[in-house]
Order: C-alpha cells, then sequence, then structure tokens
C-alpha cells in the first residue's frame, strides 16, 4: 500500500536537502581520524590512548542515533536538526581549549552525539517519504556520512598543516551553524497520517514472514551490527596511522581514506538500487560478503600503490551494509517507530566502530603490527554473516511476502 506524498516530488526534493545536511553535520566524526596523529603528538600519548577522542565520539555517535531519533519521532526533525546544530558547534569550541587527553575525549563524546543527527535520524526521517524508492532514498542519505568522509579529510588535511588542528574544529563549527540550522527549516512539513498507516500495513506483512517479534529482530540485528563494523573500523580509524607508521605520511593516509569513503558512496547507491528488488536483508548479506572479502586483501598487501586500490575496493565493498539495517527495520517493524529502532540498530553499529577502533589500537600497542588487528576484524565480519544468513533462512523470499 503506498499514499500519494510517497515517492512523490516533493519527497525528492527533500531527500537532496536531507543529503546536503548529513554532508556537513557528519563532518565531525571524519576530522578526529585526520587530527589523530597531531593530537598524538601534542599530549604525548601511545596510539591506543590518541585513538580515545575517536571512541568517545563513536560512543557518542551511538547513543545520540537512538536519542536524537527518539526526538525525531516525537517532535520532528527541525527542531532536532537545531539543537543538534548548537551541540555540535558548541564540542568543537570546548575541544580546541582542552588542556588534556581527557577533557579532549569528554568534548569527543558531545561531538559524537551532536553528529549523529546527520545518520540515522535523517534516514528514519526520509524514510517514511518513500515507498517503492526506499533503498535508494535510504542509501542516498547513508551516503551523506560518507560523502562527507570523502569531501572533508583532504580539506581538512590542508588547514591541519597550515593552521594545526584547532583551526580545523574552529571551522568546522562555523560550518555547522551555517549550513545545518538555515536547511533544517526546509524539513518543517510533516507526513500525513494516512500515509503511516499505508506504511505500517506492509510492514505487518513483513513481520509475519520472518518469525520473530519486532523487538527480538531489533537485538539479533544490533549483534550482527556490532560484528559487521568491528571489522569496518578497522581500515577506516587507521588507515592514516597505518600510512604514517609505513612511512607514507599522514598525507597519503587521508587520501585513501578518502578513496575509500568515495567508493563508500557509490557502494551505498548501488546497494540501494539492489535493495529496492532483493530488500534489506539480501543487501546486508551481500555487503557482508563483500567487505570480509576486501578485508582479507589487506594481509599480503602494504606497498602503496596496493593500499590506494585496496581502500577503493574496501569502499566498494562495504558502503551498503549499515543502511540496510535501517531499511531492515523500515520493512519489518511499524512506521511509527521508525526513529527509535533504526537508532537502536545503528547504535550498535557504531558502538561496533568504537570497540573494533580502541581494539585496534590495543592490538597494535601489543604487536607493533596491524596485521593480527586485520585478523580480527574478519572474525569479527564471519559473526554478522552467520546471523545474516540465519535471518535470511526463516525468511520468505520477499515477493512472495509483499503478496501474502
Amino acid at each position: 500500500m503506498t499514499h500519494p506524498v510517497h515517492d512523490s516530488a516533493y519527497s525528492w526534493f527533500r531527500l537532496a536537502i536531507t543529503l546536503a545536511i548529513a554532508a556537513v553535520s557528519s563532518a565531525g566524526m571524519w576530522a578526529v581520524i585526520v587530527v589523530m596523529p597531531a593530537i598524538e603528538a601534542q599530549f604525548g600519548t601511545g596510539r591506543a590512548a590518541s585513538t580515545m577522542p575517536y571512541t568517545l565520539t563513536m560512543i557518542g555517535f551511538a547513543f545520540g542515533n537512538m536519542w536524537l531519533g527518539r526526538l525525531v519521532d516525537r517532535m520532528g526533525v527541525t527542531r532536532a536538526l537545531i539543537g543538534a546544530a548548537l551541540l555540535s558547534a558548541l564540542s568543537y569550541l570546548l575541544a580546541t581549549m582542552a588542556p588534556t587527553i581527557l577533557l579532549l575525549s569528554l568534548a569527543h563524546l558531545l561531538m559524537g552525539l551532536g553528529t549523529a543527527i546527520g545518520f540515522g535520524p535523517l534516514m528514519a526521517d526520509i524514510s517514511h517519504w518513500f515507498m517503492r524508492r526506499r533503498g535508494i532514498a535510504v542509501a542516498v542519505v547513508a551516503s551523506g556520512n560518507y560523502l562527507a568522509g570523502a569531501i572533508w579529510p583532504a580539506l581538512m588535511a590542508d588547514v591541519l598543516a597550515g593552521r594545526g588542528w584547532q583551526a580545523v574544529y574552529l571551522s568546522l563549527a562555523v560550518l555547522t551553524l551555517a549550513v545545518v540550522i538555515p536547511l533544517s527549516l526546509v524539513l518543517r512539513r510533516r507526513l500525513p497520517d494516512e500515509a503511516h498507516l499505508a506504511a505500517a500495513a506492509t510492514a505487518r506483512v513483513n513481520a509475519r514472514s520472518v518469525g520473530l517479534s519486532p523487538r527480538a529482530l531489533q537485538y539479533l540485528l544490533g549483534i550482527a551490527g556490532i560484528g559487521c563494523c568491528v571489522a569496518m573500523s578497522m581500515p577506516q580509524v587507521h588507515i592514516v596511522s597505518y600510512c604514517v607508521g609505513l612511512g607514507y605520511g599522514p598525507a597519503v593516509g587521508a587520501e585513501m581514506l578518502s578513496l575509500m569513503l568515495l567508493g563508500g558512496v557509490v557502494s551505498r547507491i548501488i546497494s540501494g538500487l539492489v535493495a529496492d528488488r532483493l530488500g534489506g536483508l539480501r543487501t546486508l548479506l551481500i555487503g557482508s560478503v563483500l567487505q570480509c572479502a576486501a578485508l582479507f586483501l589487506f594481509l599480503p598487501y602494504d606497498g602503496m600503490v596496493p593500499l590506494y586500490v585496496i581502500s577503493t575496493l574496501f569502499g566498494l565493498s562495504q558502503g551498503g551494509i549499515v543502511p540496510s539495517y535501517a531499511l531492515v527495520v523500515r520493512e519489518y517493524m511499524p512506521p511509527r517507530e521508525a526513529g527509535a529502532r533504526v537508532g537502536f540498530v545503528l547504535m550498535m553499529t557504531i558502538l561496533g566502530m568504537a570497540l573494533g577502533g580502541w581494539m585496534t589500537g590495543w592490538i597494535y600497542d601489543l604487536t607493533s603490527s596491524y596485521q593480527l588487528a586485520f585478523i580480527n576484524g574478519i572474525a569479527w565480519n564471519a559473526l554478522n554473516i552467520a546471523i545474516a544468513l540465519w535471518l535470511l533462512s526463516r525468511s520468505r523470499p520477499r515477493a512472495q511476502a509483499v503478496l501474502a
């Protein structure tokens, strides 16, 4: 069942505005990766300790997805966006004034809370405005996060080299306030109640096919999300530090990160198109298998040219995984709970990123090598694949579920 507002001209206009907001509001989670070597040098910390600002950013980002998702359900996306933009700007300012690594890390916790608005909450909001093309719509919004990672690290590296990491954060504070708040006012229109009812009818049909309660499915998806994102975090979080350790320098690492995330943008768009045909669950499994295959390539190769190629392949393989979780939630769970339930599952994926980022630094400190960290990521990835296979074995083909 559909409503005239679904997949309408306004829906596509709203999608474009939402993508622009996501690309700016998500910049903070990539900034900390770029400045990590500078933070390590300034505060004289080890690799694991210098990763703590990133870890707390991801913890804040994780809980922000659930908290802000609930606010979007209750108050609408515009108010949530304005509040998140103000919080992000404040966190950037506090980070520049932090005298210790502990206080810097706490500022990054707030940064994660604010930047979370650009991910799960925006995906949940845009999912209400599409039915037939929901996969591509959610994928486009999710691509805003990777688009931010593809655009901002290279620009941040230039500012970092010329004026220091504090200047990077002050620039992001101004950018966030100048872009996010005005654009959020364009999204004040609310979805008609009749559109929610149409989406709820489809979700009930799909839920009967999988044979699990919404809560059980939500928790199982959360466990799978931890597994895939522990694996995903290893190259994304540590590629700059990895390149510094190999003697290639932070600029080369930033370029590889940009390639990785540009590949992720392409992957997310392709996965959205695939999901509109195969459904979120099958798309999740495909992405998980491809990510695991790409991780294996990091084990035998550490030359500069191979790493450029592998970074691109890694991005092309895994970009569609996280949006697929949001699609599974929207296909099988009540639409009026979309913000909270999408937020919970994406919170778990982000906690996986935080755990994986710290775990990789810890393994490196113990072994002075990233080889075991790659193997650790592959093992966690296998957990995610196993859960996706089990869920798929319990589900009827998507076409049958829709027609039932």
